[in-house]
């Protein structure tokens, strides 16, 4: 199994992801930096100004739930 979406992703980081998993839902990202942090990694584009999550973004995100988890207990 590939380890091609395993990133070290902070807290507030997987927050935002998990937000845009979504789009439609209304959820506002006021970090900018957060998004800008996502982009960087290939995780997030901005289109428009609007932020969207990339494939890769979603494989993460995925992958991520476990550590999601540990976030909320």
């Amino acid at each position: 199994m590939s380890n091609d979406v395993d990133f070290d992703l902070s807290p507030d980081q997987w927050e935002a992801l998990r937000t845009l998993r979504n789009p439609t839902s209304g959820g506002r990202l006021s970090r900018a930096y957060l998004i800008e942090s996502l982009v960087k990694l290939g995780l997030v584009v901005v289109n428009d100004g609007v932020p969207a999550m990339t494939p890769t973004g979603r494989k993460v995100l995925v992958r991520g739930s476990c550590r999601l988890l540990d976030l909320v207990a």
